[in-house]
């Protein structure tokens, strides 16, 4: 098992503290997620999707370090906040229930394929997890809350837009993980 670095006797792959990471980077999500930054060619990113996309590997992270029961715990954790937060800023129900669904089926989605590949090398779990949990909760998110609100040509473009980025701050993470395996072996 590999452990992130210390600052000052805390350990930055703490369970709880990646729990907190999980639970804000959510509600960050849902705060800014009808904040959209037009793509150059096509699409229409959420900011909510910057924050999002760690989302699914801080969840891998908390599964890798605390364990099966402690995600189902944050999960927990972070839709209880979000609906208490949401509600408390007026967020409109139709992205409370788009949330607590898209997130609530996305992340038990991605905690089972994480948890079948246990036995595989970390990277592995994280992107055999996030192949099936990204796509899902993009796709089930955007048409809970924008159907009959935007088009459709608007919907697939912020689908497109949220898959893309999403897994390309997962490969940042990916990157990262490597990167530090690398400096440890050295």
């Amino acid at each position: 098992m590999m452990n992130l670095p210390t600052k000052r006797g805390f350990s930055l792959s703490h369970p709880f503290f990646l729990v907190f990471l999980y639970v804000v980077s959510i509600l960050l999500a849902n705060i800014t997620l009808d904040m959209f930054i037009p793509l150059l060619f096509y699409g229409m990113l959420s900011i909510g999707t910057i924050f999002f996309a760690a989302i699914f590997t801080l969840r891998d992270k908390i599964h890798f370090y605390g364990g099966v029961k402690l995600v189902y715990w944050a999960i927990l954790m972070a839709v209880i906040v979000n609906i208490i937060v949401s509600y408390w800023l007026d967020v409109p129900s139709r992205f409370i229930f788009a949330s607590f669904l898209s997130i609530t089926v996305s992340e038990l989605a991605d905690t089972a394929v994480f948890h079948r590949f246990k036995y595989k090398q970390f990277v592995t779990r994280v992107l055999s997890s996030n192949a099936l949990s990204v796509p899902l909760d993009s796709i089930l998110f955007t048409f809970l809350a924008f159907y009959g609100v935007l088009p459709l040509t608007e919907m697939w473009q912020i689908i497109y837009a949220d898959i893309i980025v999403k897994y390309g701050i997962a490969m940042l993470f990916i990157a990262n993980v490597w990167q530090f395996k690398r400096l440890q072996q050295a």
